[in-house]
């Protein structure tokens, strides 16, 4: 898993551009073709991103992609397993911390695809196992017919209020976008002497776990069943709000998160060419602008995230690289 922390930073001026046809090796797309399929094991949402991206895929290579939905750590156990089993059944995989994790287990091919350079470094593994093709920002939301808009908790100490105590919700699964993550925030940007006081009092809120994704935590958050979400993606929360459903994302301070979600190949995946065209086209500019145009934050520097908040100045530290996997 790729990590950042953002505070306030400047993320770049860059210009968006629109997406230029992009030309795969022709030798590649033509046995990527006889194999007719690819199995994608993904973390993303499947409505809005994965669904118009096997839609794209397909018109312009004739390839059905088959997309296989978990979290980071589920996926990462399971191509573990298959592959311990002899039957490898995923061709590309992605998440936050599915990298690294197949990666120590050499199940991660080494490959990427000449587009890769166009991308930054900090997106591209230097191994060469995996690149990044979006990034998230994590951050808090909150029920708007809860919790009053303009009394919503905008500082960590604002969650100490009594106010919010039984009324958070975070994941409890082992992931950055879970509890686990934010207790990593914040004992890396207070410190542990503070950051273990400032954990010390937030525990006496009574904070609330589920054992299920991010998307659900917010699904919990708009039903009303908690007034305030954290370690949740602002994407999520904008389009849930755009729909009309009473949520807003907060960009917390001192700090928020962001991290890239890496992909690659697995290794002896039954279409291993097919796999190797669809990684070359989620990077391309036609394949960035699909996650854009989902309301993702794309890794290509060409491709502006729709929203301006999540392209805001934020402060932001080192890239450093994490596994929940061990």
């Amino acid at each position: 898993m790729r990590q950042k922390f953002f505070g306030r930073v400047h993320l770049g001026a860059l210009l968006a551009w629109a997406p230029a046809a992009h030309a795969a090796d022709q030798a590649l797309v033509a046995a990527a073709k006889k194999e007719g399929e690819v199995v994608w094991y993904t973390t993303q949402i499947l409505d809005p991103l994965v669904l118009r991206m096997q839609d794209a895929f397909r018109k312009k290579y004739g390839i059905e992609i088959k997309p296989v939905r978990s979290n980071s750590t589920e996926l990462a156990i399971r191509v573990s397993n298959e592959a311990k089993a002899g039957r490898v059944q995923a061709d590309v995989y992605d998440g936050t911390t599915t990298a690294e994790a197949l990666k120590r287990e050499r199940l991660a091919l080494r490959w990427l695809p000449d587009n890769a350079k166009e991308l930054p470094k900090d997106y591209v593994d230097p191994d060469g196992y995996w690149i990044g093709t979006n990034y998230y920002l994590i951050t808090a939301a909150f029920n708007t017919d809860l919790v009053k808009p303009g009394t919503e908790p905008k500082h960590w100490d604002d969650l100490l209020h009594p106010r919010f105590k039984g009324q958070i919700v975070w994941g409890n699964t082992v992931s950055i976008s879970a509890g686990p993550g934010f207790i990593g925030i914040v004992l890396k940007d207070l410190g542990e002497q503070k950051g273990m006081d400032y954990l010390r009092k937030l525990a006496q809120q009574k904070i609330a776990g589920v054992g299920a994704s991010a998307r659900v935590v917010i699904d919990q958050t708009i039903a009303g069943e908690y007034g305030v979400a954290l370690q949740i993606f602002p994407e999520h929360a904008a389009g849930s709000g755009a729909k009309g459903a009473p949520v807003r994302w907060i960009p917390m301070q001192p700090a928020m998160s962001a991290i890239v979600s890496t992909t690659g190949v697995v290794a002896n995946s039954p279409h291993p060419n097919a796999a190797k065209l669809l990684l070359d086209y989620l990077v391309s500019e036609e394949g960035q602008a699909i996650y854009r145009d989902a309301d993702y934050a794309p890794a290509h520097p060409k491709m502006l995230s729709k929203d301006p908040g999540f392209r805001s100045e934020e402060h932001t530290s080192e890239l450093q690289s994490h596994s929940f996997i061990s």
